[in-house]
Protein backbone atom coordinates (compact mmCIF):
# COMPACT_ATOMS: atom_id res chain seq x y z
CA UNK A 1 0.00 0.00 0.00
CA UNK A 2 1.42 3.56 -0.71
CA UNK A 3 2.67 5.93 1.91
CA UNK A 4 -0.02 8.47 2.97
CA UNK A 5 2.64 11.08 3.18
CA UNK A 6 5.67 12.07 0.72
CA UNK A 7 9.11 12.09 2.79
CA UNK A 8 10.40 9.40 5.11
CA UNK A 9 7.87 7.29 7.21
CA UNK A 10 8.28 6.05 10.83
CA UNK A 11 10.69 3.69 11.44
CA UNK A 12 12.66 4.57 7.79
CA UNK A 13 16.19 5.26 8.78
CA UNK A 14 17.73 7.98 7.39
CA UNK A 15 20.76 9.27 5.50
CA UNK A 16 21.55 12.90 5.49
CA UNK A 17 21.86 13.56 9.39
CA UNK A 18 24.78 10.83 9.15
CA UNK A 19 26.83 12.93 6.93
CA UNK A 20 28.18 12.49 3.30
CA UNK A 21 31.04 10.51 3.83
CA UNK A 22 33.49 12.80 2.99
CA UNK A 23 34.73 16.57 3.54
CA UNK A 24 36.35 18.37 0.66
CA UNK A 25 37.34 21.71 2.74
CA UNK A 26 37.10 23.34 6.24
CA UNK A 27 35.63 26.57 6.78
CA UNK A 28 36.55 27.93 10.64
CA UNK A 29 34.16 29.98 11.97
CA UNK A 30 35.40 32.23 14.61
CA UNK A 31 33.65 35.38 16.53
CA UNK A 32 34.53 39.13 15.14
CA UNK A 33 33.66 41.04 18.04
CA UNK A 34 31.89 40.64 21.73
CA UNK A 35 27.94 41.15 21.91
CA UNK A 36 28.62 41.90 25.92
CA UNK A 37 30.97 44.54 25.33
CA UNK A 38 31.99 45.09 21.63
CA UNK A 39 35.65 43.41 22.33
CA UNK A 40 36.84 42.33 19.27
CA UNK A 41 39.88 40.33 20.70
CA UNK A 42 39.60 36.27 21.69
CA UNK A 43 41.46 33.72 23.12
CA UNK A 44 43.33 31.53 20.60
CA UNK A 45 41.73 27.92 21.72
CA UNK A 46 38.23 28.15 21.75
CA UNK A 47 36.35 26.82 24.38
CA UNK A 48 33.73 24.46 22.26
CA UNK A 49 33.99 23.80 18.76
CA UNK A 50 30.14 23.15 17.15
CA UNK A 51 30.46 21.29 13.71
CA UNK A 52 28.12 21.12 11.02
CA UNK A 53 28.34 19.55 7.78
CA UNK A 54 26.43 21.24 4.63
CA UNK A 55 26.46 20.18 0.88
CA UNK A 56 26.88 23.57 -1.01
CA UNK A 57 26.19 24.67 -4.21
CA UNK A 58 29.80 26.06 -5.62
CA UNK A 59 29.49 29.51 -7.14
CA UNK A 60 30.54 28.07 -10.77
CA UNK A 61 29.95 24.13 -10.77
CA UNK A 62 30.94 24.41 -14.52
CA UNK A 63 34.49 26.07 -15.11
CA UNK A 64 35.62 27.38 -18.75
CA UNK A 65 39.04 25.85 -19.29
CA UNK A 66 41.27 26.78 -22.36
CA UNK A 67 44.27 24.51 -22.67
CA UNK A 68 47.51 25.74 -24.17
CA UNK A 69 48.91 22.42 -25.58
CA UNK A 70 53.01 22.42 -26.05
CA UNK A 71 54.87 21.46 -28.38
CA UNK A 72 58.51 21.71 -27.70
CA UNK A 73 62.22 20.30 -29.36
CA UNK A 74 63.57 17.34 -27.48
CA UNK A 75 67.03 18.78 -26.14
CA UNK A 76 68.25 15.36 -26.82
CA UNK A 77 67.40 14.49 -30.43
CA UNK A 78 65.63 17.27 -31.58
CA UNK A 79 62.22 15.85 -32.40
CA UNK A 80 59.30 18.33 -31.81
CA UNK A 81 57.03 16.60 -29.29
CA UNK A 82 53.33 17.51 -28.67
CA UNK A 83 51.69 17.11 -25.16
CA UNK A 84 49.07 14.89 -24.62
CA UNK A 85 45.61 16.19 -24.12
CA UNK A 86 43.96 16.20 -20.77
CA UNK A 87 42.21 12.99 -20.18
CA UNK A 88 39.15 15.11 -19.33
CA UNK A 89 38.70 16.22 -23.00
CA UNK A 90 38.55 14.45 -26.60
CA UNK A 91 39.74 16.87 -29.23
CA UNK A 92 37.71 18.80 -31.11
CA UNK A 93 34.69 18.52 -28.75
CA UNK A 94 33.56 21.80 -26.76
CA UNK A 95 32.29 20.02 -23.97
CA UNK A 96 34.42 18.32 -21.54
CA UNK A 97 33.72 14.76 -21.33
CA UNK A 98 32.43 14.53 -17.41
CA UNK A 99 30.07 17.71 -18.52
CA UNK A 100 28.95 15.44 -21.39
CA UNK A 101 28.29 12.59 -19.33
CA UNK A 102 26.03 14.62 -16.77
CA UNK A 103 23.90 15.97 -19.69
CA UNK A 104 23.36 11.71 -20.25
CA UNK A 105 21.98 11.31 -17.05
CA UNK A 106 20.27 14.09 -17.14
CA UNK A 107 18.46 13.85 -20.54
CA UNK A 108 17.61 10.14 -19.72
CA UNK A 109 17.39 9.99 -15.73
CA UNK A 110 15.75 13.38 -14.98
CA UNK A 111 14.07 13.64 -18.56
CA UNK A 112 15.02 17.22 -18.84
CA UNK A 113 14.25 18.55 -22.20
CA UNK A 114 16.75 20.28 -24.34
CA UNK A 115 15.88 23.82 -24.08
CA UNK A 116 15.67 23.33 -20.07
CA UNK A 117 18.94 21.79 -20.31
CA UNK A 118 20.50 25.22 -22.18
CA UNK A 119 18.74 27.09 -19.20
CA UNK A 120 20.67 24.96 -16.46
CA UNK A 121 23.73 25.19 -18.02
CA UNK A 122 23.65 29.26 -18.18
CA UNK A 123 22.15 28.75 -14.38
CA UNK A 124 24.98 26.97 -13.27
CA UNK A 125 27.54 28.26 -15.59
CA UNK A 126 26.98 30.95 -18.14
CA UNK A 127 27.47 28.82 -20.58
CA UNK A 128 25.38 29.42 -24.00
CA UNK A 129 25.11 26.00 -25.99
CA UNK A 130 22.66 25.44 -28.85
CA UNK A 131 20.28 22.35 -29.63
CA UNK A 132 21.92 20.79 -31.97
CA UNK A 133 25.07 20.41 -29.65
CA UNK A 134 23.11 18.78 -27.04
CA UNK A 135 21.21 16.05 -29.37
CA UNK A 136 24.48 15.14 -31.05
CA UNK A 137 26.07 14.56 -27.37
CA UNK A 138 23.33 12.12 -26.65
CA UNK A 139 23.98 10.77 -29.74
CA UNK A 140 27.62 10.52 -28.86
CA UNK A 141 27.03 9.06 -25.52
CA UNK A 142 24.29 6.61 -27.33
CA UNK A 143 27.27 5.20 -29.76
CA UNK A 144 29.89 5.39 -27.31
CA UNK A 145 27.81 2.64 -24.94
CA UNK A 146 27.14 0.34 -27.84
CA UNK A 147 29.75 -2.36 -27.43
CA UNK A 148 28.69 -2.41 -23.67
CA UNK A 149 25.00 -3.27 -24.65
CA UNK A 150 26.23 -5.52 -27.35
CA UNK A 151 28.01 -7.35 -24.37
CA UNK A 152 25.51 -7.74 -21.93
CA UNK A 153 23.03 -8.89 -24.22
CA UNK A 154 25.34 -11.44 -25.56
CA UNK A 155 25.62 -12.49 -21.56
CA UNK A 156 21.99 -12.49 -21.04
CA UNK A 157 21.32 -14.86 -23.44
CA UNK A 158 24.14 -17.59 -22.03
CA UNK A 159 21.38 -18.43 -19.28
CA UNK A 160 20.95 -16.65 -15.53
CA UNK A 161 19.45 -18.28 -12.85
CA UNK A 162 16.69 -15.82 -13.02
CA UNK A 163 15.35 -13.69 -14.97
CA UNK A 164 12.26 -11.29 -14.62
CA UNK A 165 10.60 -9.66 -17.94
CA UNK A 166 8.50 -7.74 -19.11
CA UNK A 167 6.85 -5.46 -21.14
CA UNK A 168 5.15 -1.88 -22.06
CA UNK A 169 4.22 -0.01 -25.72
CA UNK A 170 5.81 2.51 -27.03
CA UNK A 171 4.96 5.12 -29.36
CA UNK A 172 6.95 5.55 -33.08
CA UNK A 173 5.32 8.12 -35.38
CA UNK A 174 2.43 7.29 -33.98
CA UNK A 175 2.54 3.80 -34.46
CA UNK A 176 2.69 1.14 -31.54
CA UNK A 177 5.65 -0.39 -30.77
CA UNK A 178 7.11 -2.28 -27.91
CA UNK A 179 10.12 -1.49 -25.03
CA UNK A 180 10.71 -5.03 -23.66
CA UNK A 181 12.70 -5.55 -20.16
CA UNK A 182 14.94 -7.87 -18.99
CA UNK A 183 15.74 -7.85 -15.71
CA UNK A 184 17.05 -9.34 -12.36
CA UNK A 185 18.44 -7.24 -8.96
CA UNK A 186 21.94 -6.61 -10.72
CA UNK A 187 20.90 -5.57 -14.66
CA UNK A 188 18.44 -4.14 -16.76
CA UNK A 189 18.31 -4.59 -20.40
CA UNK A 190 15.73 -2.90 -22.44
CA UNK A 191 15.28 -3.91 -26.17
CA UNK A 192 13.01 -2.09 -29.14
CA UNK A 193 10.69 -4.18 -30.86
CA UNK A 194 7.84 -4.08 -33.32
CA UNK A 195 5.60 -6.36 -31.37
CA UNK A 196 4.61 -8.15 -28.36
CA UNK A 197 5.40 -11.35 -29.85
CA UNK A 198 7.04 -14.96 -29.00
CA UNK A 199 9.64 -14.05 -31.89
CA UNK A 200 10.41 -10.90 -29.84
CA UNK A 201 11.12 -13.04 -26.42
CA UNK A 202 13.02 -15.72 -28.44
CA UNK A 203 15.04 -12.96 -30.64
CA UNK A 204 15.66 -11.37 -26.29
CA UNK A 205 16.23 -14.49 -24.77
CA UNK A 206 17.10 -17.47 -27.62
CA UNK A 207 14.62 -20.64 -28.84
CA UNK A 208 14.74 -21.95 -25.30
CA UNK A 209 16.38 -20.51 -21.75
CA UNK A 210 18.12 -22.75 -19.20
CA UNK A 211 16.47 -20.43 -16.63
CA UNK A 212 13.69 -19.93 -14.29
CA UNK A 213 11.34 -17.44 -16.06
CA UNK A 214 9.39 -14.99 -13.74
CA UNK A 215 6.66 -12.78 -15.54
CA UNK A 216 2.86 -11.73 -15.59
CA UNK A 217 0.32 -13.97 -17.30
CA UNK A 218 0.34 -12.59 -20.92
CA UNK A 219 -0.04 -15.72 -23.23
CA UNK A 220 3.40 -15.39 -24.73
CA UNK A 221 5.06 -16.37 -21.74
CA UNK A 222 3.09 -19.51 -21.54
CA UNK A 223 4.61 -22.67 -23.66
CA UNK A 224 7.84 -20.31 -23.86
CA UNK A 225 10.90 -23.18 -23.28
CA UNK A 226 12.22 -22.47 -19.97
CA UNK A 227 13.31 -24.51 -17.18
CA UNK A 228 10.73 -23.51 -14.78
CA UNK A 229 8.09 -20.03 -14.83
CA UNK A 230 7.05 -17.82 -11.79
CA UNK A 231 3.76 -15.96 -12.44
CA UNK A 232 2.81 -12.62 -10.74
CA UNK A 233 1.58 -13.40 -7.17
CA UNK A 234 0.43 -9.23 -7.43
CA UNK A 235 -1.03 -9.54 -11.09
CA UNK A 236 -3.15 -12.82 -9.98
CA UNK A 237 -4.30 -10.63 -6.77
CA UNK A 238 -5.04 -7.71 -8.46
CA UNK A 239 -7.88 -10.36 -11.15
CA UNK A 240 -9.18 -11.93 -7.33
CA UNK A 241 -9.75 -8.07 -6.30
CA UNK A 242 -11.54 -7.28 -9.16
CA UNK A 243 -13.89 -10.77 -8.66
CA UNK A 244 -15.02 -9.30 -5.20
CA UNK A 245 -16.94 -6.70 -6.83
CA UNK A 246 -18.28 -8.51 -9.94
CA UNK A 247 -21.89 -9.14 -9.86
CA UNK A 248 -22.15 -13.07 -10.18
CA UNK A 249 -22.84 -15.80 -7.55
CA UNK A 250 -20.05 -16.98 -5.13
CA UNK A 251 -17.89 -13.98 -6.82
CA UNK A 252 -17.02 -11.88 -3.14
CA UNK A 253 -16.45 -15.32 -1.71
CA UNK A 254 -14.24 -16.89 -4.14
CA UNK A 255 -11.94 -13.11 -4.41
CA UNK A 256 -11.97 -12.72 -0.65
CA UNK A 257 -10.52 -16.25 0.19
CA UNK A 258 -8.01 -16.38 -2.36
CA UNK A 259 -6.88 -12.63 -1.43
CA UNK A 260 -6.21 -13.76 1.68
CA UNK A 261 -4.57 -16.45 0.96
CA UNK A 262 -2.23 -14.72 -1.56
CA UNK A 263 -1.82 -12.09 1.19
CA UNK A 264 -0.40 -15.13 3.19
CA UNK A 265 2.07 -16.34 0.98
CA UNK A 266 3.53 -12.78 0.56
CA UNK A 267 3.48 -12.36 4.27
CA UNK A 268 5.45 -15.66 5.10
CA UNK A 269 7.50 -14.90 1.98
CA UNK A 270 8.94 -11.67 3.05
CA UNK A 271 9.43 -13.70 6.59
CA UNK A 272 11.35 -16.20 5.13
CA UNK A 273 13.20 -13.29 3.14
CA UNK A 274 14.06 -11.33 6.30
CA UNK A 275 14.95 -14.40 8.82
CA UNK A 276 16.27 -17.26 5.90
CA UNK A 277 14.63 -19.37 8.30
CA UNK A 278 13.95 -22.39 5.93
CA UNK A 279 13.20 -24.61 8.85
CA UNK A 280 9.70 -22.50 9.61
CA UNK A 281 9.16 -21.74 6.18
CA UNK A 282 8.80 -25.38 4.69
CA UNK A 283 6.70 -25.75 7.95
CA UNK A 284 4.64 -23.29 6.61
CA UNK A 285 4.72 -24.26 2.75
CA UNK A 286 3.16 -27.51 3.55
CA UNK A 287 0.28 -26.76 5.67
CA UNK A 288 -0.29 -23.50 3.13
CA UNK A 289 -0.67 -26.31 -0.17
CA UNK A 290 -3.34 -28.21 1.78
CA UNK A 291 -5.33 -24.75 2.44
CA UNK A 292 -4.57 -23.96 -1.02
CA UNK A 293 -5.69 -27.42 -2.48
CA UNK A 294 -9.11 -27.14 0.01
CA UNK A 295 -10.16 -23.86 -0.85
CA UNK A 296 -9.39 -24.72 -4.94
CA UNK A 297 -11.54 -28.18 -4.06
CA UNK A 298 -14.12 -26.20 -2.22
CA UNK A 299 -14.83 -23.56 -5.49
CA UNK A 300 -14.10 -24.52 -8.72
CA UNK A 301 -17.33 -26.14 -9.59
CA UNK A 302 -19.21 -23.68 -8.12
CA UNK A 303 -17.11 -20.33 -9.78
CA UNK A 304 -18.80 -18.54 -12.95
CA UNK A 305 -17.14 -17.96 -15.67
CA UNK A 306 -14.71 -15.19 -14.53
CA UNK A 307 -13.92 -16.94 -11.47
CA UNK A 308 -14.17 -20.52 -12.83
CA UNK A 309 -11.02 -19.40 -15.36
CA UNK A 310 -8.80 -18.06 -12.79
CA UNK A 311 -8.87 -21.06 -10.23
CA UNK A 312 -8.65 -23.44 -13.82
CA UNK A 313 -5.80 -21.29 -14.02
CA UNK A 314 -4.56 -22.00 -10.42
CA UNK A 315 -4.73 -25.43 -11.24
CA UNK A 316 -3.43 -26.22 -14.27
CA UNK A 317 -0.72 -23.57 -13.76
CA UNK A 318 0.29 -24.23 -10.46
CA UNK A 319 3.83 -25.10 -11.00
CA UNK A 320 4.09 -21.96 -12.74
CA UNK A 321 1.87 -19.58 -9.78
CA UNK A 322 3.53 -21.66 -6.62
CA UNK A 323 7.34 -22.42 -7.90
CA UNK A 324 8.50 -19.89 -5.26
CA UNK A 325 6.49 -22.39 -2.47
CA UNK A 326 9.67 -24.87 -3.18
CA UNK A 327 12.58 -22.38 -4.55
CA UNK A 328 12.02 -19.46 -2.04
CA UNK A 329 15.42 -17.66 -4.16
CA UNK A 330 12.96 -16.99 -6.68
CA UNK A 331 10.21 -14.37 -5.62
CA UNK A 332 6.40 -14.69 -5.83
CA UNK A 333 6.26 -11.19 -7.90
CA UNK A 334 7.67 -9.58 -11.13
CA UNK A 335 8.26 -6.64 -9.25
CA UNK A 336 12.14 -6.23 -10.71
CA UNK A 337 10.97 -6.07 -14.10
CA UNK A 338 7.97 -3.68 -13.47
CA UNK A 339 10.05 -1.56 -11.19
CA UNK A 340 12.96 -1.32 -13.91
CA UNK A 341 9.81 -0.18 -16.84
CA UNK A 342 8.72 3.14 -14.68
CA UNK A 343 11.78 5.23 -15.62
CA UNK A 344 10.75 4.11 -19.51
CA UNK A 345 7.26 5.04 -18.64
CA UNK A 346 8.04 8.37 -17.33
CA UNK A 347 10.54 8.83 -20.16
CA UNK A 348 7.71 8.01 -22.20
CA UNK A 349 5.43 10.50 -21.10
CA UNK A 350 7.66 13.51 -21.17
CA UNK A 351 9.04 12.74 -24.90
CA UNK A 352 5.57 11.27 -25.89
CA UNK A 353 7.59 8.48 -27.67
CA UNK A 354 10.36 8.65 -30.95
CA UNK A 355 10.36 9.46 -33.98
CA UNK A 356 11.84 6.54 -35.27
CA UNK A 357 12.98 3.07 -34.77
CA UNK A 358 16.25 3.35 -34.71
CA UNK A 359 16.08 6.38 -31.98
CA UNK A 360 14.15 4.06 -29.71
CA UNK A 361 15.98 1.54 -29.83
CA UNK A 362 18.92 4.28 -28.87
CA UNK A 363 16.37 5.22 -25.87
CA UNK A 364 16.10 1.42 -24.67
CA UNK A 365 20.34 1.46 -24.90
CA UNK A 366 20.44 4.53 -22.69
CA UNK A 367 17.86 3.48 -20.32
CA UNK A 368 19.40 -0.30 -20.09
CA UNK A 369 22.80 1.82 -18.85
CA UNK A 370 20.94 4.08 -15.96
CA UNK A 371 18.71 1.03 -14.20
CA UNK A 372 21.84 -1.43 -14.62
CA UNK A 373 24.47 1.45 -12.99
CA UNK A 374 21.46 2.10 -10.39
CA UNK A 375 20.93 -1.49 -9.56
CA UNK A 376 24.85 -2.37 -9.69
CA UNK A 377 25.30 0.75 -7.01
CA UNK A 378 27.46 2.23 -9.52
CA UNK A 379 27.76 6.23 -10.92
CA UNK A 380 25.79 6.95 -14.47
CA UNK A 381 28.16 9.56 -15.28
CA UNK A 382 31.04 7.67 -14.61
CA UNK A 383 29.83 4.56 -16.88
CA UNK A 384 29.03 7.73 -19.57
CA UNK A 385 32.55 9.58 -19.11
CA UNK A 386 34.56 6.26 -19.40
CA UNK A 387 32.54 5.08 -22.84
CA UNK A 388 33.04 8.40 -24.14
CA UNK A 389 37.02 8.32 -23.57
CA UNK A 390 36.97 4.59 -24.84
CA UNK A 391 34.91 5.21 -27.90
CA UNK A 392 37.52 8.71 -28.37
CA UNK A 393 40.58 5.91 -28.26
CA UNK A 394 38.70 3.74 -30.49
CA UNK A 395 36.66 1.24 -27.74
CA UNK A 396 40.01 0.19 -26.00
CA UNK A 397 38.82 -0.26 -22.16
CA UNK A 398 35.06 -0.08 -22.74
CA UNK A 399 32.94 -0.10 -19.57
CA UNK A 400 31.25 -3.60 -18.53
CA UNK A 401 27.50 -3.73 -17.77
CA UNK A 402 28.43 -7.67 -16.65
CA UNK A 403 27.84 -7.80 -12.72
CA UNK A 404 30.44 -8.72 -10.70
CA UNK A 405 29.67 -12.12 -8.69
Amino acid sequence: MPNAFPGGQPGHQGKTRKGFGRIDRFEILRPEFCTCCGNAKFSSEAVKIETQQVAQLVERPIEIVEYHRHICKCSHCGNLQAADWSGDIVPGQDLGVRLQAFLGWVNNYGHLPYEKQQEMLWELGGVEIGVGTLVATNERIQQAIEPSITELSSWIKQTQPNIHVDETPWSVKGIKEWLWVVANSDFCLFTAADTRSRSELETILGAKYAGVLSSDDFSVYNGYQVVAQQKCLAHLRRHFKKLIILPGLHNQAIGEAFVDLIDEAFRSYAQWFKTLDSSSYNDWVNQFKAKLHSSLNQWIDKAGATAGQLLRSLRDKANQWWYFLDYPEVPPDNNLAERALRLAVTKRKVSGGSRSMERFQHTANLLTVVQTCRRQGRSVIDFFAQALLANSIGYQSCPSLLPKY
